[in-house]
């Protein structure tokens, strides 16, 4: 599956950035080259529009707090608006796993994140 990724300034503190698609191992890089670009462009809030993201894996979480961080020491923000709602469940697990480690490699993860994903857009 591939990744859009659409980034619009709003007003003069703030940007949203709009991604289409599946931010997994295949996407996450053009992600970041785009995400850092627009950053180091920033001077507020980073709103990311999910609306049209239908997957999320582990490489995907990883590029989403690898931007939180950036945005951070530069004293801005990231918020997130219209989640899926298997995006929304990878949120989900996410905070439900503080900081255990649960799984035993980065592919279980990815097998469980997907499992997970699929329960949910199936209805099952």
């Amino acid at each position: 599956m591939s990744l859009s990724i659409t980034v619009t300034p709003k007003a003069d503190h703030a940007f949203i950035v709009s991604v289409a698609g599946a931010l997994d191992n295949n996407t996450f890089q053009e992600f970041e080259t785009t995400i850092a670009a627009a950053i180091a462009q920033s001077n507020g809030m980073m709103v990311l529009d999910m609306k049209e993201l239908n997957y999320l894996s582990s490489a995907g979480i990883r590029s989403l707090l690898k931007a939180r961080d950036m945005l951070k020491k530069k004293g801005e923000t990231m918020t997130f608006m219209n989640l899926q709602p298997q995006i929304q469940k990878v949120f989900d697990i996410i905070r439900a796993i503080p900081s255990m480690k649960v799984f035993s490699s980065i592919a279980e993860l990815d097998a469980y994140l997907d499992a997970m994903q699929k329960k949910v857009t199936s209805g099952k």
